[in-house]
Formats: structure tokens, sequence, C-alpha cells
């Protein structure tokens, strides 16, 4: 599961926590930090929790910085860090900092909770269908940003993506991972949903089996829609790379993945998308849940929904700004 849940002694309250951390994978320190903590959290609002009691933060510093990188970078990155958290509606009270070959964030989460505050994630029935919250294709994003500065790697992908393209994605992936899954979360309960996970390291279909696996019923998914920010499955096609399409291209603090009943899905998509929830929450509902032996799957073509960067319809950001636009952004 995403999180432990440890029956605590006293008054049938349950202890729910989980740890994670990760290396860095956009330039903007502070962003990391967001980043790292929202991934963090995803973990608590894949089981349904809203509310964190607690956030420690782990943090490695490279040995090659300079004493001067060291002194700029890591207070942003722990501002970040700690901006999220307050975000959350939670608090940062400790942690540890080591010295490090290469730079490491991440922390850990903790709450205690009555059994109405969390959803279980081995409830779907047949007949339930799968939405999820956040675009695919953050990896491809963040790594096409890097290839901006590598010849070789560009020259893979130039006949297919422009390098405004290629700028504007990664900040649509930048602001969607350092977005916090809470609405979500909130959500799963109003609209009655039977079972979630969260989106990273394993890919959409890694997930989806492993969600698969935990069911109490005999049933299994069936992915039909994979919503993608705009271009990567082209980058992802002309390098060869990264098996977007096959779902197993790795996610970074990506959407939940859950199991709604069908006459509430739609529901659900419209909701979260309401003003009232801030901007930028989006949702699609990707799949079915259909009897069968614990297993999911994608099928064999499956319908890509192309998710236009949200900064694509204004002036594409310069990238010396990129640093104050996503602060102000979030």
């Amino acid at each position: 599961m995403d999180s432990c849940v440890i029956p605590l002694r006293h008054g049938g309250l349950s202890l729910v926590q989980t740890t994670d951390f990760f290396y860095p994978l956009v330039e903007d320190p502070y962003m990391m930090g967001r980043i790292a903590c929202a991934n963090v959290l995803s973990d608590l609002y894949a089981m349904g929790i809203t509310e964190c009691d607690n956030m420690l933060m782990l943090l490695g510093i490279s040995q090659n910085m300079t004493e001067e990188e060291r002194e700029k970078i890591t207070p942003m990155m722990i501002r970040g860090f700690r901006d999220a958290a307050e975000e959350g509606g939670t608090a940062v009270t400790g942690g540890q900092t080591v010295v490090n070959p290469w730079i490491i964030v991440g922390g850990v989460a903790t709450v205690v909770c009555q059994p109405n505050e969390f959803i279980m994630p081995d409830s779907a029935v047949v007949g339930d269908v799968l939405v999820l919250t956040k675009p695919l294709g953050t990896q491809v994003a963040v790594n096409a940003h890097q290839w901006l500065d590598n010849p070789e790697r560009w020259n893979k992908i130039k006949m297919v993506v422009s390098r405004e393209e290629v700028e504007l994605a990664y900040q649509e992936a930048m602001f969607n991972m350092a977005t916090l899954n809470r609405t979500a979360a909130g959500l799963m309960h109003t609209f009655n949903a039977h079972a979630a996970t969260d989106i990273t390291g394993f890919g959409i279909l890694g997930h989806s089996q492993n969600l698969a696996k935990q069911q109490r019923n005999e049933v299994s998914f069936v992915i039909h829609n994979l919503p993608i920010i705009a271009k990567m499955v082209a980058i992802s096609k002309a390098s060869g790379r990264f098996g977007l399409l096959q779902g197993t291209s790795a996610e970074t603090s990506g959407g939940l993945l859950i199991c709604l009943p069908r006459e509430q899905a739609a529901r659900f998509c419209s909701e979260i998308k309401s003003s009232k929830y801030g901007e930028g929450h989006q949702a699609w509902i990707v799949g079915i849940v259909e009897k069968g032996n614990r297993t999911a799957r994608i099928i064999d073509k499956p319908r890509v929904i192309e998710v236009v960067p949200r900064g694509a319809t204004a002036a594409a950001l310069a990238p010396d700004n990129s640093s104050a636009s996503s602060e102000s952004s979030l």
C-alpha cells in the first residue's frame, strides 16, 4: 500500500505513515522542495486522508557543491518543502540533513486518524470507473528539457517538437508535480471512492497492477485513455525511450488513480475543476473495472488525450523568469 496503517492501543485510532525521497529533477531549488513535499504527502492522499499531523524533512546535500552553492540552494529547497507542507495544513517539525555524493530530498508524513478518515485501497467492484487526476508525461518533459543543452539527444527529437514546446511542457510538468493531491483526497469521500493509489515511479500500468492485486473482489482494471502532456508522446516515440504509451514511463508526484462508482465518476471530474478549489485541478476517466483475476492492462491502442500546457495560451515563459513565475503561480 502507499502508506502503512498501524492500529494503536488507544480508542480505535490508527497511525498512518509514509516516507519517500528522490533526486532533483527540476532546476529551481524552491520548486524541487515543493515537489518533494507534494510527493511525500501524496501517499496519505491516496488513502483519502486530507490531514497530516506532522512532517519530517530528509535532505542530502552534495559534497560536490561549493560552500556558496550550499548556502544558497539548501534554504530554497527547505523553504519550498515547508511552504507546500503549510499549504497541506501541516508543519515540518524536524528531520535530518547529511552530506552526500548527490542531492537527495524527501521526508516523512504522519497522521493519527479514525477509521472514517481513510479509505482502504481494496474495495473496487465490477462496473467501477478509473479516474486519473494529473496528466502523464512528467519524466519525458523533464528529460526533454535537459536535452535542450545536449545536441546529441536534442537532434533525435527536434523534428517532432520545438524548443518553446519543450519549455512549456516542462513548466506544466513542474506545476503539476508541485500540486497537492489533497483536493482529490477529500473528494474521494464525497463521491464514495472504493480504492486509489498515486502514480509515481512504476508508471500508470505498474501502479494499476499493484492496486489490482490488493482488491478483495475478483476484478481487473482496463485502461482505455491516457491523458498526456502535449507533445510528450511524439518525444517518447522519437527518442525510443520511456514507454509512455505502454504505461511504464515513471512519473513523479503524479495524480491519484481512483476507483469510483460509475454514476459518480463524471461528477467527480466536474467537481474537482471547480474554481472553489483553486486553479490547476484536472481529472479524466481513463478506464473501467471488470471481472478478472486482479490484473491491470492498457488496451492495444489507447486513446491519447493531449493535455495542452496552461502556459501555451499565453506567451511562452522566458527561461530566466521560470523561478519567479513558478513561485507566484503556486
